[in-house]
């Protein structure tokens, strides 16, 4: 046998033997991105923290929430919806039932927080007054709250019913607001009134259903009638100059267009022909 034939035989018989001792490896698996759901904070608010590659659909998907009232809970987000990695959105918000006086969407409304407390028998109900600034229904934490206001918890059967007043508290960010102790388990009317020279910018009464063991947060807003008359009072944009000036522009295209018309007509009448001299004899 020829060596060099043998050589490259045996060559390739211990290439195939090596592959058989090979181990196969087995493809890695794949694993399932696991989200967690956000959960209220303290002051009811519910914040999703953006994670690299989302997007304004991406994050409307996952939260079950539509993309409009996206932009509303968040105004300010721009055009495109642009993320940052790291980015906080408000996604809801638990409390009463909102009511918004700016164009767009209402937020969905949302049971108030319940978090069980050691109260044995009775329940404690915490209520907030804040001064609604921007007017979007949602206690912003750079909204103080309101002074000079009133708040209301009445049993439905009668069993109970007190009234506090509303006060400001130099940390806002803590404060929940003027709390009810030991109240009974039932259902309960919340009503409150605001202070004088603001409107309110969501429904002042929540009926509330609490039972034993459990502590109910529940805010409520109102905006300086100040700000209202300011945001309202539309601005003088020159409407007059700009009604004069388009009125001059008219003039002057309906009198180009009278002149190329005359052109026109002038353009297509035909012309008269002569043959030969004045003379249409010739004498001999």
């Amino acid at each position: 046998m020829n060596p060099k034939r043998f050589l490259t035989l045996l060559a390739l018989t211990c290439l195939v033997l090596f592959s058989f001792w090979l181990p196969a490896n087995a493809a890695p698996s794949s694993q399932i991105q696991q989200y967690a759901t956000p959960t209220a904070g303290a002051d009811g608010r519910i914040i999703y923290i953006v994670q690299p590659g989302d997007t304004c659909l991406k994050v409307s998907l996952i939260n079950n929430i539509p993309i409009d009232q996206l932009r509303a809970l968040n105004k300010n987000l721009d055009a495109d919806c642009t993320l940052i990695e790291g980015q906080q959105l408000l996604i809801g918000i638990v409390g009463p039932a909102l009511a918004t006086f700016t164009p767009g969407p209402s937020p969905t409304p949302l049971p108030p927080t319940v978090t069980p407390t050691p109260f044995n028998g009775t329940t404690e109900v915490c209520v907030l007054l804040f001064d609604d600034q921007n007017g979007d229904a949602l206690r912003q934490e750079t909204e103080p709250t309101l002074a000079g206001g009133a708040v209301s918890v009445t049993e439905t059967n009668g069993k109970y019913s007190a009234t506090q007043n509303t006060a400001i508290n130099p940390d806002p960010a803590a404060y929940q607001g003027v709390c009810f102790k030991d109240v009974p388990e039932g259902n309960y009317n919340i009503s409150v009134a605001i202070p004088p020279n603001y409107n309110a910018t969501m429904d002042l009464t929540y009926r509330l259903d609490v039972k034993a063991g459990d502590r109910a947060f529940i805010d409520f807003g109102a905006q300086s009638t100040e700000t209202t008359i300011t945001q309202d009072t539309p601005e003088d944009t020159g409407g007059n100059s700009t009604l004069t000036i388009m009125g001059v522009i008219g003039v002057i295209l309906l009198v180009a267009g009278v002149g190329l018309g005359w052109y026109a007509s002038r353009m297509g009448r035909p012309e008269s022909k002569l043959s030969g001299g004045s003379n249409l004899y010739n004498k001999k």
